[in-house]
């Protein structure tokens, strides 16, 4: 995938691969960093090889991505001193997947945010979110 920014790291020069395994590598784009973006330290656990979504990643993936994500905690919980953490996928374009190589959202959260306390739900908790024509099928 040449215009993949994940498989080809050079298209984003401020990203910066922090750690990594065998089969996955932590990024973090070093202008959120210098910026002082509301959720510092925050990255993606990316796999190496282009996988279009989570579901598509071998158990190899998983089980590096797993493997990964403690280090990872271990390293911004050093670095940052998070209070807390949002973890998550984006799969598919209606899921918010904007880089279709999958990529996992670390995100360490903060008490002194203006949304602290409010999780990934958060959004979906909105009434201005509900579905127009929702019908449960069985």
């Amino acid at each position: 995938m040449k215009d993949c920014i994940f498989c080809n790291l050079e298209l984003e020069p401020t990203q910066k691969v922090i750690l990594s395994n065998e089969y996955c590598m932590f990024l973090q784009l070093e202008q959120a960093q210098e910026k002082g973006i509301q959720l510092e330290g925050a990255g993606l656990i990316v796999p190496k090889k282009h996988r279009e979504t989570a579901f598509d990643l071998t158990i190899e993936e998983w089980n590096a991505t797993y493997t990964l994500l403690h280090d990872v905690k271990k390293f911004l919980d050093e670095m940052y001193q998070p209070q807390g953490y949002n973890l998550g996928w984006n799969c598919g374009e209606i899921g918010g997947q904007h880089i279709f190589h999958s990529h996992f959202h670390v995100l360490p959260r903060y008490e002194d945010e203006p949304l602290a306390g409010k999780g990934i739900r958060h959004m979906f908790k909105r009434a201005d979110n509900n579905r127009i024509n929702y019908v449960i099928k069985r």
